[in-house]
């Protein structure tokens, strides 16, 4: 098992994965609204992709950098925003290679978001359980902003995610003008903490970004 020491430079703030030798890839990873960088699912990413020799970055937003628990507010999305390209030039400063960003629920949005509005900022984005529309309302999507997309993108959805069905997801990356790919998580909701859920195609497909 990969072990993660802590990490803070220029406002960021999370925990490093560091895989033996030099790595030549980076990946910034980041939480839902309910959690933060420690959620299971980020540490699992995080030992997965170290395995695999990519250098890892698990980091808390900055909306739980203020607060130890509660939802971000849509009036610091443009701060959450911000301090994921703060994370994205940290890592910069870690690898040679490209940087790749990620992120769970909220934080894979905000993710797109970013990329969206900054295109060439990274060189593709891993989204796990993208919160396509509120549970019980698909007529509110979340995705204005994919047609701008001009990065990759890896999406990795549970079957039975109340915040968007696969095909839900499906009709809505094909606004995406780039490659996408989807990666379904049998029997898992939301969080996909239920299910089988295998990383390696997940490590797979972000190395083919």
């Amino acid at each position: 098992m990969s072990q993660s020491v802590p990490f803070a430079a220029d406002g960021v703030r999370g925990f490093l994965h560091r895989p033996a030798g030099e790595p030549g890839i980076g990946l910034v990873l980041t939480h839902g609204a309910g959690g933060n960088c420690n959620a299971r699912l980020l540490v699992a990413a995080g030992e997965a992709f170290d395995a695999a020799g990519l250098c890892v970055l698990r980091c808390d937003l900055p909306f739980r950098q203020r607060r130890p628990s509660g939802p971000p507010s849509p009036s610091g999305a443009a701060a959450d925003r911000a301090g994921l390209q703060a994370a994205v030039r940290a890592m910069r400063g870690l690898v040679p290679g490209r940087v790749i960003l990620g992120g769970q629920s909220y934080g894979a949005r905000q993710a797109t978001m970013l990329a969206a509005e900054q295109p060439g900022l990274v060189a593709g984005l891993l989204l796990f359980s993208y919160p396509l529309h509120p549970p019980g309302r698909p007529e509110r999507l979340r995705t204005e902003h994919f047609p701008r997309l001009r990065v990759s993108c890896v999406f990795v959805q549970g079957t039975f995610d109340p915040f968007g069905s696969l095909d839900e997801l499906r009709a809505a990356i094909a606004a995406i003008p780039v490659n996408t790919e989807l990666i379904p998580v049998e029997r898992a909701g939301h969080d996909l903490k239920s299910g089988r859920f295998d990383f390696a195609p997940v490590v797979a497909a972000v190395l083919r970004l």
